[in-house]
């Protein structure tokens, strides 16, 4: 099974990032190491501005984006496990499949941070 929360993390890392944004970092990071086939990786890394932005976000923008993150890390480590796992068993994943897999997750990481970033 493909985990993309991070570990093992340094505690001070722990302590100044709240962790449904280490969970955004974690799938944009999840997209880094498969980009050689899935495209280029993510586009745009916002996990800075959430994390400036998340204690003036108040306390019910923060839920929905813990609750949004936590879906959305579910949903593209199902995607990025089945490509890779086409691609362990000898297969080539399709081209346009890989492509909307990634859009489709840089999509929703751009708007699960712009509950905070609002």
């Amino acid at each position: 099974m493909l985990h993309l929360v991070p570990q093992h993390e340094p505690e001070a890392r722990r302590q100044e990032c709240p962790e449904p944004v280490m969970r955004l970092a974690s799938v944009r990071q999840a997209l880094r190491l498969v980009s050689g086939g899935f495209g280029e990786g993510p586009g745009d890394d916002l996990d800075d501005p959430v994390v400036a932005a998340w204690d003036q976000a108040g306390h019910a923008k923060q839920r929905w984006f813990d609750r949004l993150s936590a879906r959305l890390v579910g949903s593209a480590a199902a995607g990025i496990e089945a490509l890779l796992a086409q691609k362990h068993e000898g297969r080539e994943a399709h081209q346009a499949a890989n492509e909307t897999l990634v859009n489709e997750i840089r999509r929703e990481l751009r708007e699960v941070a712009g509950i905070v970033l609002s």
